[in-house]
C-alpha cells in the first residue's frame, strides 16, 4: 500500500484541525442585507472574510446533522454573475440546525474561510482549498415550504477540459474565477449551490469510508471498464467525489452507474477535491464487471509477471492468501516468473528487528500450490532493518517466484543486503551478473529509505534472461493535484528520477557487453508512463520499451486512486524481446470493491 497516486489524500486520523482565515479588524459598519453572491465573491475566497454580515437571505436547501453541523442555503433568485456562487454553508457548530429544506431564512453571521489542515501541515502549506462559510449564525425563518432553487445541471459539456487555471502558484489569489476556463474555476463558482449530475457512471470502487467518485463526462478519458484514465498531468475534469449525508455506503465497482441523478450542494472535501454532499443516493445499476484472465504462455514463451500484494504478512487472513493465489494461477495463468512487491517480514508490521520473510513467502507459495498452480521456488534478499521504507517494521521487499519446471535460476555469489550486482563477461564471453540474486547499486543515495531493485539471472530453454524486480519510492509528500497550488509540487519525482538514472546505467552496462541481452524490468515504479522517471529508465525508449505505453489509451492503468485510473506498475523489455512480446494488464483488483490488493498485476510473454 502506497501514498502514490496522482493526488495526495489525508487520512481520517490526519485531519486534526481547520484554520479560519481572518481579515484585518473591520473599520466599517457590518454589511446588512448582502446577498450570498456578495459574500462568496468572484474569486476563490470571500472579499468579506472576517467581517460580520446580517440579513443575508436564502432558501435552505440541505441540512447536515452530523459534524460539521449546519445547512446550505441558496438565493431564491441568482445574481447572473457566472463567477459568483449563489449558495453557501452555514456552520452551526455543536448545535444541530433547526431549519428544514424549503425554509426561507435571513442570517446574521461572521464570514469565514474554513480550511482543513492535516497532520504536519499548516494553513500556509496545506494544498486544501478553503470553503466560504457563515459561522456563529443567528438564523431567522421568514417562511417555510418554499420550492428549492433548481440544481445546476453538470452536463458532459459543462466543465472545461483544462483542470487548473493557467497560473503558477496559489489559485486562491485569482481575483475573478472564469468558469469556462478550468474545472477548478467552474466548481468554485458553484461552491455551496445545489448541483445535479444526471445518472452518472461510477469511476472507482467503493471503500469502507464511503468514498464515491463519478464522472459528468461519460465519454471523456474513459477506460475500457468505465473509469477515468490519467494520460497526462491534467486530471480528468469530469471526475467529482460524492458523499452520502445519510451515511449510506453502497457497494459498487468501476463502471457501475446510478439509476438517477446525484443531487446535492457542492462542497470541498477535507480529504481533497470538490464533493457533492447528496442527502440520498439513487439506486446503483451494476455493469457486471468481472476480472480479466491472461492468455497462457506457449511452451516456447517465457512469461514474467509483476504483482504488488499490498503489505503481505504471515498474519494476513487465509482469504487474502487464497485470493492472491487464485490471481496468480487463474488470472495470470501461472507465470514462469513473478516479481512480487510488498512482501513483509515474518513478524509483519511489528518493529522488532525481524528481517527474514521466508514464512511469508512459504505461505504464499503453499497457497499457489493449493490453488492448482506450480510449486514455485523463490529468491530474494532480506533488507537491513528499517532501511527500505514502507510500513514501519514491515521491511517490505521484492521477491522472485519462479516455476523450476519451466525456468532455472542462476545462483552466483553470496547475496546480501549490501551486495551489488554488475554486468561482467562470463567464461565464454557472454554477459552475466556478478551476483545473482543481487541488488542494483544498493549503497547509492538514490535508494535511501527505499526498496533496492532485485536483479536475477534466469535460464529458459538454453537462453539467459535478466529480470529486475522494482519498487521505487512512493509519492508521499507530493502536493495534492486537486489543491490550490498549481501546478502541484511533485517533490517525490526527484528521487524516482535518480533511481531510474541508476537503473538505466545498469541496463546499459549489460547492453554494452551484449546489445541483444534479454532483459525484463518489472514492478511498481510508483510513477506514470509519461513521467520523467519512466522516460529516464527507458532511455526515452532507446534501451527499454515500457509495454503499457504500447496499449490503447483506454487500457493504460494498473491502479485507481481518488477516482483516477492511472499507471504505477510497469513491465519494460529490451529491444531483443520487444518484437514478439505479448503483454497484458490483468484487471482483478483496482476496479473492484472486494479487492485483494490495491494494484492490478500484469504479465508479458516473450521469446528469448
Amino acid at each position: 500500500m502506497n501514498n502514490r497516486a496522482s493526488t495526495t489524500l489525508l487520512s481520517t486520523a490526519a485531519v486534526l484541525a481547520a484554520t479560519l482565515i481572518a481579515a484585518p479588524a473591520q473599520a466599517s459598519p457590518a454589511p446588512t442585507g448582502v446577498s450570498i453572491a456578495a459574500v462568496q465573491g468572484a474569486g476563490f475566497t470571500s472579499p468579506l472574510v472576517g467581517r460580520s454580515v446580517s440579513g443575508v437571505p436564502g432558501i435552505v436547501t440541505t441540512v447536515r446533522t452530523t459534524s460539521p453541523r449546519g445547512f446550505w442555503m441558496q438565493s431564491a433568485v441568482p445574481d447572473r454573475d457566472r463567477s459568483t456562487s449563489d449558495g453557501i454553508f452555514v456552520f452551526t457548530g455543536s448545535t444541530a440546525p433547526t431549519v428544514t429544506p424549503g425554509d426561507a431564512v435571513t442570517v446574521a453571521a461572521t464570514v469565514t474561510e474554513y480550511r482543513a489542515v492535516g497532520s504536519g501541515e499548516t494553513a500556509a502549506n496545506t494544498a486544501n482549498l478553503s470553503v466560504t462559510e457563515l459561522t456563529k449564525p443567528i438564523v431567522t425563518v421568514t417562511s417555510s415550504g418554499n420550492p428549492l432553487p433548481a440544481p445546476v445541471t453538470i452536463s458532459p459539456s459543462s466543465v472545461p477540459a483544462r483542470f487548473a487555471p493557467p497560473v503558477s502558484g496559489d489559485v486562491e489569489q485569482i481575483a475573478r474565477a472564469i468558469p469556462a476556463r478550468s474545472a477548478q474555476e467552474f466548481l468554485e463558482a458553484h461552491e455551496g449551490e445545489r448541483v445535479s449530475v444526471p445518472s452518472p457512471r461510477i469511476i472507482a470502487p467503493s471503500n469502507s469510508f464511503g468514498d464515491i467518485y463519478i464522472t459528468s463526462k461519460p465519454q471523456a478519458d474513459r477506460s475500457i471498464h468505465g473509469g477515468a484514465v490519467l494520460s497526462s498531468y491534467n486530471l480528468p475534469t469530469g471526475r467529482i467525489k460524492v458523499s452520502a449525508l445519510d451515511g449510506s455506503k453502497p457497494v459498487m465497482n468501476t463502471g457501475d452507474r446510478f439509476a438517477g441523478p446525484v443531487v446535492g450542494p457542492l462542497d470541498w472535501s477535507n480529504f481533497g477535491g470538490y464533493v457533492i454532499d447528496a442527502p440520498t443516493l439513487p439506486a446503483v445499476v451494476s455493469s457486471g464487471l468481472t476480472p480479466t484472465v491472461a492468455a497462457k504462455a506457449s511452451d516456447a514463451e517465457l512469461s514474467v509477471a509483476t504483482y504488488n500484494v499490498e503489505n503481505l504478512a504471515p498474519g494476513d487472513s487465509a482469504g487474502k492468501y487464497a485470493a492472491l493465489a487464485r490471481g496468480i494461477v487463474t488470472n495470470l495463468s501461472s507465470p514462469d516468473v513473478v516479481a512480487v512487491e510488498e512482501v513483509q517480514d515474518n513478524s509483519g508490521a511489528a518493529d522488532d528487528g525481524t528481517v527474514a520473510a521466508d514464512a511469508t513467502v512459504a505461505r504464499l507459495t503453499a497457497a499457489v500450490s493449493a490453488a492448482g498452480g506450480p510449486r514455485y521456488d523463490h529468491r530474494g534478499i532480506d533488507p537491513a532493518n528499517d532501511t527500505d521504507g514502507g510500513q514501519p517494521g514491515g521491511n517490505i521487499r521484492t521477491v522472485f517466484l519462479f516455476n523450476p519446471s519451466r525456468v532455472s535460476f542462476v545462483d552466483r555469489g553470496a547475496p546480501s543486503s549490501s551486495a551489488a550486482t554488475v554486468a561482467q563477461r562470463g567464461p565464454a564471453g557472454q554477459v552475466q551478473l556478478s551476483v545473482s540474486p543481487g541488488r542494483i547499486a544498493p549503497a547509492d543515495p538514490a535508494w535511501t529509505n527505499s526498496r533496492k531493485p532485485l536483479a536475477g539471472e534466469f535460464t529458459f530453454r538454453g537462453h539467459t534472461v535478466f529480470v529486475v524486480g522494482n519498487h521505487f519510492n512512493s509519492k508521499g509528500g507530493d502536493q495534492s493535484a486537486d489543491g490550490r497550488f498549481q501546478p502541484p509540487a511533485r517533490s517525490s519525482e526527484t528521487q524516482r528520477t535518480a533511481q531510474a538514472t541508476v537503473e538505466n546505467a545498469w541496463v546499459r552496462s549489460l547492453q554494452t557487453i551484449d546489445p541483444r541481452a534479454a532483459i525484463v524490468v518489472a514492478g511498481d515504479l510508483n510513477d506514470y508512463q509519461f513521467s520523467p522517471a519512466v522516460r529516464t529508465l527507458t532511455g526515452n525508449g532507446s534501451g527499454l520499451t515500457d509495454l503499457i505505453a504500447t496499449l490503447p489509451r483506454a487500457q493504460q492503468y494498473t491502479y485507481v486512486y481518488s477516482g483516477v485510473s492511472q499507471v504505477l506498475d510497469h513491465i519494460l523489455v529490451s529491444r531483443s524481446l520487444r518484437p514478439r512480446a505479448r503483454y497484458e494488464v490483468v484487471h482483478l483488483n483496482a476496479e473492484f470493491a472486494g479487492q485483494t490488493s490495491d494494484h492490478d498485476p500484469q504479465v508479458v510473454r516473450v521469446r528469448p
